[in-house]
């Protein structure tokens, strides 16, 4: 009786939108758009390109090209990666690497620089406990990752891990979603358009932030609107889910023919708009003198 044939993976299978698991020694593809993990006889280019053009259109289909295969590969083997290690830590381990999350919350929270956890943060925690645990506590503090690029990539996963939680709320919103605009300035007087949102969450109304990017080139109505699109069209939520928007006064924000708030009217016919104002102290106390 022959044996049966152990095919090879070959890195061309990438233009099918496979990468390679192994399991029990043999090699089998697993397609990185839907996970599905098939035989090691599926290792055909054939079959692979059946899959590829039933399952999911072929490169012809939107965002399907090699470049974009290839940046799904990376993100597909590094989330894997991060489970397989996931589950293989001990609970030690997982409590070093809760540790560094909270570390990496707490400096984003207080707008430090992430060398902080590093050069200030782990010399004072190991010294505090040194002189109240002991030698055993120092050497267990000291295996916490606290690195510059450690720090960074938390504080990344952490803001994607919150903005997935904000977009899963607003889709499960069982009312239209309420935002609020305002274009401001950094310290290096680049202008930005702030967005934040509010919702309904377990029957009661959440407010939270939503996002913030920078106006590169001109601060126009048009420029504000593709921001609020492109976001919107980033993370699947249907520009219909918004009920009310609120801005300020400006012009390009109210104008009746080409400011933000007829943009968005075209696309959304109900949109209700209203704009905040400010009163500083002065003002305050002129209407109450008026009164």
């Amino acid at each position: 009786m022959s044996k049966r044939k152990v095919r090879k993976w070959d890195e061309t299978n990438l233009d099918f939108g496979f990468t390679v698991t192994v399991i029990d020694g043999v090699e089998r593809p697993q397609c990185i758009l839907c996970s599905k993990v098939f035989s090691n006889s599926s290792l055909k280019p054939s079959k692979l390109q059946e899959h590829f053009r039933n399952k999911h259109g072929g490169k012809e289909s939107e965002g399907q090209d090699p470049e974009t295969l290839k940046m799904k590969k990376a993100r597909f083997d590094n989330k894997r990666t991060l489970l397989n290690l996931m589950k293989s830590r001990s609970t030690q381990d997982k409590q070093l690497l809760h540790a560094s999350h909270r570390v990496a919350y707490r400096i984003a929270k207080s707008k430090k620089p992430h060398t902080k956890a590093e050069s200030l943060i782990k010399p004072c925690a190991m010294d505090m406990v040194k002189i109240a645990m002991g030698d055993d506590a120092e050497k267990k503090l000291q295996q916490i990752p606290l690195s510059n690029d450690v720090i960074s990539t938390r504080i990344s996963d952490i803001s994607e891990d919150i903005l997935d939680q904000v977009v899963s709320g607003i889709k499960a919103s069982p009312v239209k979603i309420s935002i609020q605009l305002d274009e401001s300035t950094d310290v290096s007087n680049c202008s930005l358009l702030i967005v934040m949102v509010r919702y309904v969450k377990d029957k009661s109304v959440v407010e939270d932030f939503l996002f913030c990017s920078s106006l590169k080139m001109t601060t126009t109505a048009i420029d504000v609107f593709e921001l609020v699109q492109n976001f919107s069209s980033k993370n699947g939520i249907d520009l219909l889910m918004i009920g009310s928007a609120c801005t300020d006064g400006a012009p390009k924000m109210l104008g009746n023919r080409s400011g933000f708030a007829a943009l968005m009217k075209r696309e959304i016919p109900t949109l209700q708009v209203t704009h905040c104002f400010c009163t500083d102290t002065l003002s305050l106390q002129r209407l109450r003198q008026q009164s």
